[in-house]
């Protein structure tokens, strides 16, 4: 067989095609085009990039990238970097515990960090068991595993329009795309329609509709395609996030937690996207009055660093040792970051002010609404927000929306699509007020040279 030869310039140039067509690189700087060539060439191509970033540093909610162009980060990593980049106290931590050691095989051997990690978790979420690992899929994953081991049932339930991973388990659960889904097999899992009052995929209008998408699972899916007797969870986002940031009507939790409850069926909040003071409160759920037995945490948990958790309280989580483990979990430099990062929102009063920053920003976005008839639609809680765009007669316009990203990007703002045709704002949750106002300003920019 021959050897591959060397890449050559062609090559790369060739793998740089989407974005000629779509003139991007011809604003981003010569070491920015030669690392995006390197990329294409050597890495997978399943990553999908919307526009060409290269990162070298970053502060608080400013990107700076390798040819030191500056942007405002509205994304944060996808809801990753909550205490910002290059947080003080998160470094600090990160150094301390680097003098000491990165890593000791936490579910082998015993180490503080990962113990006073927990506590803080138990103190802010008020579940008493932790089980760590290194990604939201993971926690999902660990999650099914705990609900079929305690239940000793098989089937699950999500809905329509869920994320909860890429791995196989909880790829079961994903009902996104298409794409993240076919030729893979699944555990058997019921999908169920989600609270989307936006695009009622029942054609019902709210509040008369009675939430009848949460009551389909006992008047449906019980009923015709898995008994409660076959279904050990329930899986559910308090606020959907891949699936376009859709925020559903109060009632929609306290249903779905009744029928649960009624149905000797575990709650799972998959808190992956929406937790860590990302909505206000710790966990998104709270803001529906509504508590899981079962939550998963990732992403600004490990504030940059890979971390996962998954939560319950002990009477659920009483598996006996070597039933589920794994190498990396509970890693020193992860829960010693992690930690800090808690801490520093916990002391910044960070509920709070992301309630008022989120409000504000919805109410900015709202107004643009109002001059660009393309924004369909604004929804979010705290500084998870969502904004849907349109054609004139309502339907989805991915096209559109992708164009405002590209524009965005021109005006150097980082933003990332969701849904059919949403594009999210998930700041890190330190942006100021001033930048806010700067970002959106720039925004209300790309949306004319869009020609919205």
């Amino acid at each position: 067989m021959e050897k591959p030869g060397k890449s050559t310039a062609q090559d790369e140039a060739q793998d740089l095609d989407f974005h000629e067509e779509i003139e991007l690189l011809d604003i981003v700087g010569p070491k920015a085009r030669e690392i995006i060539g390197q990329d294409c060439n050597i890495m997978s191509a399943c990553a999908a990039r919307p526009y060409p970033l290269v990162v070298d540093s970053a502060k608080g909610s400013i990107i700076r990238d390798v040819d030191g162009r500056e942007y405002i980060d509205l994304v944060a990593g996808i809801a990753v970097m909550n205490a910002g980049y290059s947080n003080p106290e998160v470094k600090a931590a990160i150094s301390a515990q680097l003098e000491k050691m990165t890593h000791c095989g936490y579910g082998d051997f015993f180490a503080e960090p990962p113990v006073k990690l927990a506590k803080k978790l138990e103190e802010l979420s008020g579940y008493s068991k932790v089980f760590y690992c290194n990604s939201g899929t993971e926690a999902v994953e660990a999650a099914v595993k705990l609900a079929f081991w305690k239940t000793r049932r098989q089937g699950l339930i999500s809905f329509y329009n869920a994320f909860h991973g890429r791995t196989l388990g909880s790829l079961s659960l994903t009902c996104s795309k298409i794409r993240q889904k076919e030729h893979f097999p699944a555990i058997r899992t019921a999908h169920s329609h989600y609270a989307y009052c936006y695009r009622c995929p029942l054609r019902l209008e709210y509040p008369s509709c009675g939430i009848e998408c949460a009551k389909e699972l006992e008047n449906l899916i019980f009923r015709r395609e898995l008994s409660p007797e076959d279904t050990a969870a329930v899986f559910v986002e308090p606020i959907q996030g891949e699936g376009g940031y859709i925020v559903p009507p109060p009632e929609f939790h306290k249903e779905v937690r009744r029928i649960c409850t009624d149905n000797d069926v575990l709650l799972v909040a998959d808190e992956v996207q929406a937790g860590c003071f990302r909505t206000g409160p710790f966990l998104a759920l709270e803001n529906f009055g509504v508590r899981a037995e079962i939550s998963c945490l990732a992403k600004a948990l490990g504030a940059g660093l890979p971390a996962g958790a998954m939560l319950a309280d002990r009477e659920l989580m009483d598996w006996p040792p070597g039933v589920h483990s794994n190498t990396f979990g509970g890693n020193l430099l992860a829960s010693a970051a992690s930690l800090a990062s808690l801490e520093f929102l916990e002391k910044e009063n960070t509920e709070t002010r992301v309630k008022e920053l989120g409000s504000y920003m919805r109410q900015r976005l709202g107004e643009l609404q109002g001059n660009f008839p393309c924004i369909g639609d604004v929804r979010g809680l705290g500084l998870m927000i969502g904004v849907e765009i349109v054609k004139p007669d309502k339907s989805i316009d991915p096209a559109q929306r992708d164009k405002i990203l590209r524009e965005a990007f021109k005006e150097r703002i980082l933003l990332l699509p969701c849904g059919d045709s949403v594009i999210r704002f998930s700041p890190p949750l330190v942006i100021t007020s001033e930048e806010i106002d700067l970002a959106l300003e720039k925004f209300e920019t790309a949306m004319k040279k869009a020609g919205t």
